[in-house]
């Protein structure tokens, strides 16, 4: 089995900043790949980066110089740290096994101007 979960969202104004974590349990202890993606109401699913345990984590370029993506892998937890918040940043952010259906549910940041 498994399981993603997303935590660390919230309400959170313009400038400032939140951690994400998301851990993983059952089979998804030991994947190389796991990414951030948000959605936005009205808009398409993004890609916000990528963790890897054999290379330095990857980064749109919307957000590269603001959020930074780490890793504890004796907590199986990825982490993503956000700065200099704005509204646009407002949306459902999820992570995923890369390359496979495997989500979590998601949770939501909120950016208030």
């Amino acid at each position: 089995q498994v399981q993603l979960v997303e935590s660390g969202g919230g309400l959170v104004q313009s400038g400032g900043s939140l951690r994400l974590s998301c851990t993983a349990s059952g089979q998804a202890t030991m994947v190389n790949v796991l990414a951030w993606y948000r959605q936005a109401p009205g808009k398409e699913r993004e890609w916000l980066g990528a963790s890897r345990l054999d290379d330095d984590p990857t980064y749109a370029d919307s957000v590269k110089g603001r959020f930074t993506i780490s890793r504890d892998v004796a907590k199986n937890t990825m982490y993503l740290q956000m700065n200099n918040l704005t509204p646009d940043d407002t949306a459902v952010y999820y992570c995923r096994i890369a390359e496979t259906n495997y989500w979590g549910r998601g949770t939501q940041v909120t950016v208030s101007s």
